[in-house]
């Protein structure tokens, strides 16, 4: 007997409404999202149903390994308007004067892993991502002008330090302050860290600091190296409540 005559498709119709039709990873409608494919209507589910095992797949590989570090963040989307004259510096078609720039910026914490806290005291990056005429242009850096280490083979285990330990999953205030002492470098980055903007009021009350150097052309063929920075229009304040009311025009907890 031909063995294609003795399977029925178990398929019922869709329930989705008309027009609406899931598709499948290359894009092609799925018969149906709600039922495999079956020998008769009780009868086993087939391998050979594609989409099954594509959505079976997709699922044991949807949970991305959270970031290493910055994990925990958020942010908004703005724009970028050149109010000054760099054009000494760059030629840069997003940095010329008037021109403006869709832009996103995101905010973060650095050990926080996701889920953790945003009042835990910790240095705050941000990430620019200008969405230029030329292509996307990205710039990140912290809240701090300065950082613990210089040496970029420190930074692996400057991390792990202020992540949770692998044995109990906590983390160690010990294991935080043995990097920190050990490595004199990191004295004035500690003392930021310890002042107000170790716990920021809002993301509106933090600066930026790019904390790389980068390399821009000008259009006489020079090459200036350059840091970027930010400032925040009210002040980088801490969590701290205002102490007092706030006067016309300022904004509470403003120095």
């Amino acid at each position: 007997m031909d063995s294609a005559a003795t399977i029925r498709l178990g398929k019922e119709p869709l329930t989705t409404p008309p027009g609406i039709r899931t598709t499948t990873d290359a894009g092609a409608p799925a018969e149906s999202d709600e039922h495999s494919l079956t020998i008769g209507p009780d009868g086993p589910i087939l391998l050979q149903d594609h989409y099954l095992i594509e959505q079976m797949a997709n699922f044991n590989r949807e949970r991305i390994p959270e970031r290493q570090p910055h994990a925990k963040g958020g942010g908004a989307f703005g724009y970028f308007e050149v109010t000054g004259d760099v054009s000494p510096y760059t030629r840069a078609t997003v940095f010329q004067p008037g021109v403006r720039t869709d832009t996103l910026i995101r905010f973060s914490t650095v050990a926080g892993e996701r889920g953790s806290p945003d009042t835990w005291r910790d240095p705050r990056g941000f990430a620019l991502k200008f969405y230029t005429a030329d292509g996307n242009y990205d710039m990140v850096g912290n809240n701090t002008p300065v950082f613990f280490l210089r040496d970029p083979l420190k930074f692996q285990h400057f991390i792990r330090s202020q992540k949770r330990r692998l044995d109990n999953n906590l983390r160690d205030h010990d294991m935080q302050w043995d990097f920190w002492s050990l490595s004199p470098e990191s004295a004035h980055q500690v003392t930021w860290l310890m002042g107000d903007r170790g716990i920021p009021r809002s993301w509106r009350h933090m600066n930026g600091y790019s904390s790389h150097t980068y390399l821009w052309y000008n259009a006489a063929g020079g090459a200036p190296s350059v840091t970027g920075a930010t400032s925040t229009r009210t002040s980088a304040t801490g969590s701290r409540p205002p102490s007092g009311p706030a006067r016309p025009g300022q904004l509470g907890g403003e120095r």
